[in-house]
């Protein structure tokens, strides 16, 4: 029963460990420097998050990310981007899915650090 167990958790982690980026995962059509919340964020986090972080939010989301104020609110306060950057499957956002494109939060972090442009 305990190798049944096991068994089950190391064939959980082999496929969330699985990478599955397509050609269109790798790359954007939005320079960093041109990143703003209506033409880029809002894209990602209505693709991503927003199935769990609606309003109100489900399946035990803490917040909404409905618009431009809540998802800066989230990078600022709540830890948006160590969330979605993580490695570990337990704390990685959105969770129980594949961590996003690296080129998305790339966006995410451009987005931040040129002052949360709208």
């Amino acid at each position: 029963m305990l190798l049944k167990k096991i068994f089950i958790i190391l064939t959980g982690l082999a496929v969330l460990s699985c990478d599955n980026d397509t050609e269109a995962d790798l790359y954007s059509d939005t320079p960093l420097n041109q990143v703003t919340y209506n033409n880029t964020i809002k894209n990602i986090i209505t693709e991503n998050c927003i199935m769990c972080h609606s309003r109100p939010p489900v399946n035990g989301a803490p917040i909404p990310l409905v618009d431009y104020d809540y998802v800066k609110s989230a990078i600022i306060s709540n830890e948006l981007i160590e969330r979605i950057s993580s490695e570990d499957p337990g704390y990685l956002m959105p969770y129980g899915g594949p961590r996003l494109p690296q080129f998305k939060i790339n966006q995410v972090i451009a987005w931040r650090d040129a002052n949360y442009p709208e």
